[in-house]
């Protein structure tokens, strides 16, 4: 599905102010309630609105701590692993993926103890080869899609 201009206009909307109704929307973008709403229901059916919802702080819930932690596991039981990740409440992102190891993992913890406890918790899972930990110092580019959003906006009015 091709995203227009009219979608990114739309999704910029969307993420800039995700509180406003759909109401007030359709009065900004200067179209009909239906039209935004079938735009949206469009949009949600295709995969490029995933979720909606609040985005929340691991360090303001007490786990100030992040790390990624890099999974090498034995060949076959990838699948396996990943169920066992789902289960770990600390693991807020897993990825496949290439290069050193088959896993990556975004790890929130309370403290590096608690970390330290996560990261064992991991090891001893069946199909587990090694993990390698990096800690995240500082957020230099919050997680981000207006840039990404724009640059298809622009895109889409280039090939009108």
């Amino acid at each position: 599905m091709a995203v227009d201009e009219l979608d990114t206009r739309i999704l910029r909307l969307l993420l800039e102010q995700p509180r406003t109704s759909l109401r007030e929307y359709a009065r900004v973008l200067g179209i009909a309630r239906g039209t935004l709403q079938a735009r949206l229901d469009r949009l949600e059916r295709d995969g490029v609105i995933t979720g909606t919802g609040p985005f929340l702080s691991p360090a303001a819930l007490g786990h100030p701590v992040l790390a990624f932690v890099h999974i090498e596991v034995t060949q076959g039981y990838l699948d396996e692993v990943g169920d066992a990740l789902a289960a770990v409440p600390e693991i807020i992102e897993a990825h496949s993926i290439t290069g050193g190891g088959d896993l990556l993992t975004r790890v929130a913890a309370r403290d590096n103890g608690h970390l330290e406890d996560v990261i064992q918790q991991l090891i001893k899972l069946p199909g587990v080869v090694r993990t390698r930990t990096e800690m995240a110092l500082r957020e230099r580019v919050p997680h981000r899609l207006l840039p990404l959003v724009e640059s298809v906006g622009r895109a889409a009015a280039a090939r009108r």
